[in-house]
C-alpha cells in the first residue's frame, strides 16, 4: 500500500491514503450496526424516546447488560471516525493542492440539512446536526499545529468531565432519573399519533430532544480531532503497533468499569447517574479501544467475508445510518406496523432482539447489493457532489 506525504501541520507516521483501508470500512460498519443496538430500544419502547429516557438503566437485569454493552460506545466510535473521514479529506485536498477547508463547508452544510430533516421526518435523537455542526470548527482546527490540536482536544475533554461530574452530582442529590416529562403526558404520538403527529411533536419539543447535542459538542470536538490524530499518526499503518497497544489497554481497562457501572446502577438506587457517567465519561474510552483492535486485526488478516459485509455498510455509513432508523419506525411506530405498543411492554428483550436481527439484515442485504454497482451511499454521493 503506497503512503503519500502528511499534509501540513501533521506529524507521525504519514497514513496510507491512495485507496481505502480495510479497517476504515469495517470500523464504520461496526459502529453504524453497533450505534443501532442503543437506538433500537428507543424505538422498541411503547413510549418512544421520552419514554426510553425515563426507564433506561432501570431494567431487568438482561436488558441493562445488552443496553450497557451498547451504550456510548459505537457512537464514540463513529465519532472518531468522523474524525478520521476528515483527516482523509484534508489529506486529499492537500495531494490535489486544494485549499483546506477550502469548500469543505459546503459538505458541512448538506449534512446539516440532512439531519435537520432526519430528526423531524425520523429520529429525534439525530446525531448528523451534531456532527456537522462541529465539522465547521474542527476541518478549521485541522490546519493548526498538533501541539495546538492537542490542547483543544484535552480542553474540551476537561470542559465535557466537568459537567458530566456536575450533573451526575446533581442527580445523586435530587435522586432524579434521566426522565424529561413529556412520557407522562395523556396522548402517546409514538403508539397513537399519525407521521404528522410525531413530526408536530419532535418540532414542539426540539430543544429538549436537542439538548445532548448541545451537551456533547465539547466531547464530539476532542473525539473528531483526536479521530483525525490517530489516523495521522499511522494507526492504520504497519508502524502504528505500539499506538494501537495502548489505546486497546485503555480501551480494555475502561471496559469493565462501564460494563459494572451499568449493572450495579438500579440496584444502588443509582440507575441515571450510572448510565449518564457510564455513556458520557467511560464509553468513549471503551471507543478507542475499539477502534485499536478492529485497526490491529486487520493488519494481520485479508478482509473475509464478515469483514467484506461490514465494510459495505461502512461504505455506506450515513445512508445506512439513516435507512437503520426508517425501518425500525415503520416497525415499531404507531403509524407505521405499531409493533411497539402491540409488543414492547411485555416481551421487551425478545422484541427488541428481533427487531435489532431484523434490521441488521436488512442493512447488510442493501448495502451488499448498492456497493455492487456504487462506490458511495446515496447521502455520501450528495454530499460528495456538494464539494
Amino acid at each position: 500500500m503506497t503512503s503519500t506525504p502528511a499534509p501540513a501541520g501533521t506529524t507521525g507516521t504519514p497514513a496510507p491514503t491512495t485507496r481505502r483501508i480495510a479497517a476504515l470500512d469495517t470500523a464504520r460498519g461496526i459502529a453504524i450496526l453497533g450505534t443501532f443496538g442503543t437506538n433500537v430500544w428507543i424505538f422498541t419502547e411503547p413510549h418512544g424516546m421520552v419514554g426510553y429516557l425515563d426507564t433506561v438503566g432501570a431494567e431487568s437485569l438482561p436488558i441493562r447488560v445488552l443496553q450497557t454493552f451498547a451504550q456510548g460506545k459505537f457512537l464514540g466510535l463513529l465519532s472518531l471516525m468522523f474524525g478520521v473521514g476528515l483527516a482523509i479529506q484534508q489529506a486529499s485536498a492537500a495531494r490535489h493542492d486544494r485549499p483546506w477547508p477550502g469548500r469543505y463547508w459546503r459538505r458541512a452544510v448538506v449534512l446539516f440539512l440532512d439531519g435537520l430533516v432526519h430528526f423531524l421526518l425520523v429520529a429525534e435523537f439525530d446525531v448528523l446536526m451534531g456532527y456537522a455542526l462541529v465539522s465547521f470548527a474542527v476541518s478549521a482546527m485541522l490546519i493548526l499545529r498538533p501541539r495546538v490540536r492537542l490542547r483543544w482536544a484535552v480542553g474540551c475533554a476537561a470542559l465535557h468531565l466537568s459537567v458530566v461530574a456536575l450533573v451526575s452530582v446533581g442527580m445523586v442529590l435530587s435522586q432524579s432519573g434521566m426522565g424529561t416529562g413529556p412520557a407522562t403526558a395523556r396522548a402517546n404520538p409514538y403508539a397513537d399519533g399519525s407521521f404528522w403527529d410525531l413530526v408536530v411533536f419532535r418540532a414542539d419539543h426540539a430543544l429538549l430532544f436537542r439538548v445532548e447535542t448541545i451537551f456533547m459538542i465539547p466531547l464530539t470536538v476532542a473525539m473528531f480531532l483526536t479521530g483525525a490524530a490517530l489516523f495521522q499518526g499511522g494507526l492504520f499503518a504497519p508502524e502504528g503497533a505500539a499506538l494501537r497497544r495502548r489505546m486497546m489497554w485503555i480501551g480494555g481497562v475502561a471496559a469493565p468499569v462501564d460494563l459494572a457501572i451499568g449493572i450495579a446502577g438500579a440496584p444502588l438506587g443509582l440507575a441515571g447517574p450510572a448510565v449518564f457517567v457510564g455513556r458520557y465519561a467511560v464509553a468513549p474510552l471503551v471507543a478507542l479501544g475499539l477502534l485499536a483492535l478492529v485497526a490491529e486485526f486487520y493488519q494481520r488478516r485479508a478482509v473475509g467475508r464478515i469483514g467484506g459485509a461490514l465494510s459495505n455498510v461502512g461504505k455506506t455509513a450515513l445512508s445506512c445510518y439513516v435507512l437503520q432508523n426508517v425501518i425500525a419506525s415503520v416497525l415499531c411506530y404507531g403509524w407505521g406496523l405499531g409493533l411497539a405498543a402491540r409488543y414492547g411492554a411485555e416481551h421487551r428483550l425478545a422484541f427488541t432482539v428481533a427487531v435489532y436481527v431484523a434490521v441488521m439484515a436488512c442493512l447488510l442485504a442493501v448495502s451488499a447489493l448498492w456497493t455492487c454497482r456504487f462506490s458511495r451511499g446515496p447521502i455520501e454521493m450528495l454530499m460528495h457532489r456538494a464539494a
